[in-house]
């Protein structure tokens, strides 16, 4: 795989606290904080979002909570219905909780954000949990994410969300519902698809940033031998592993999903999910591959300081030889006897130089001649 080459530049991130000097009358210098744009935060509403489109009917937006009640007790839905529960809203969650008669161990599940990734089947519904990773906009470190679990309750000609907070899959899948109802008339094992579809595809802008990241370090190491990069390095390594972490078990989901048969996912809808499944193994191979790089971008940087070592070691190899006849020549000379050849020579401490020099000079030859220098 063809990568380009890019400089290493951290992503922008907006800064808590940034603030704006300000010079006083009395020369002083004050400073005012400057307001930071943050994403508005808004209450879920009591009642959740859903769709219902009956065949030959327009799509309803509105249904009341209480007609929602009489419709899923009477059992026979017509069309396709999708209700999307958020559980930062309590009244939504005792809707989830009194007018769905799904297993209670799914729906602690579905409450709860630490819950694993899983595939259950029950008497009325299939319960699944899918991971969402994206990077986290709210901290000053470029390799921090967040994950965020979306539940699904698939039954016959329902499905049921659960998520907390914003969604950005089922922002897009519900706009794109109630624009084309002949999407949501395919049944309700679609909209899971569409759902998990957006879902994993969040991962190929992380995969993308994750490149130019390992793209900026190879940099860094190869032409600008960065003696900080191992940091980075390590960073992006647990940001690759931790990614690794979060996808694996959904691969063993949607195999599932994509081979075993299911009441609520008959074989014509399996087949949209094998795309989801080849999905998942793209990237899987692609965070294998930016594990091997990144090893061999530790094992470059290593390799370079080594031959660095080696380079120095080879000076210090040759001044070392050099001085040695000067070490002992001079040591021999300084010895307190009475006669001492060239003692009392006019030119007796050149020759010695030059003897001392010489001594050096062949010694560094010899070594080079046994290739130990």
């Amino acid at each position: 795989m063809r990568r380009s080459r890019r400089t290493h530049e951290r992503p922008p991130r907006i800064r808590r606290g940034d603030a704006t000097r300000v010079a006083p009358a009395d020369g002083s210098v004050a400073v005012e904080p400057v307001p930071v744009m943050a994403r508005p935060v808004v209450a879920p509403s009591s009642i959740p979002r859903m769709v219902y489109s009956v065949p030959g009917a327009a799509v309803r937006t509105d249904l009341h909570p209480v007609e929602l009640r009489d419709l899923v007790a009477s059992g026979h839905i017509d069309g396709t219905l999708w209700v999307d529960i958020d559980i930062e809203s309590r009244h939504q969650v005792a809707l989830l909780e009194k007018v769905f008669d799904f297993h209670p161990l799914a729906v602690e599940d579905a409450l709860n954000p630490q819950s694993r990734v899983k595939l259950d089947e029950y008497r009325n519904s299939l319960f699944v949990i899918v991971r969402g990773v994206r990077f986290c906009d709210t901290t000053d470190d470029p390799y921090d994410i967040e994950t965020y679990n979306l539940c699904f309750f698939l039954a016959k000609n329902l499905l049921v969300t659960v998520h907390s907070g914003p969604s950005v899959p089922v922002d897009a899948v519900y706009e794109r519902m109630v624009a084309n109802p002949d999407q949501l008339q395919r049944g309700s094992e679609r909209v899971a698809h569409a759902l998990m579809d957006i879902t994993i595809d969040e991962y190929f802008p992380l995969l993308d940033r994750i490149d130019e990241f390992v793209d900026g370090l190879e940099e860094r190491v190869y032409h600008q031998f960065d003696q900080d990069v191992m940091r980075d390095v390590f960073a992006v390594k647990r940001l690759v592993l931790a990614m690794r972490r979060h996808l694996m078990p959904q691969r063993e989901v949607f195999n599932v999903m994509t081979n075993r048969p299911s009441a609520f996912l008959p074989a014509e809808s399996q087949v949209w999910f094998r795309d989801i499944y080849d999905h998942v193994l793209r990237i899987n191979d692609s965070l294998d591959t930016y594990r091997e790089l990144l090893a061999n971008v530790m094992d470059s940087y290593l390799s370079q300081i080594s031959n660095r070592l080696g380079q120095v070691t080879k000076g210090l190899s040759v001044i070392a030889t050099l001085s040695v006849p000067f070490v002992v020549v001079s040591g021999m000379w300084g010895m307190n006897f009475n006669d001492i050849p060239l003692s009392h020579n006019a030119h007796g401490f050149w020759i010695m130089l030059g003897v001392q020099l010489g001594l050096g000079v062949f010694l560094v030859w010899l070594l080079r001649r046994w290739s130990l220098l």
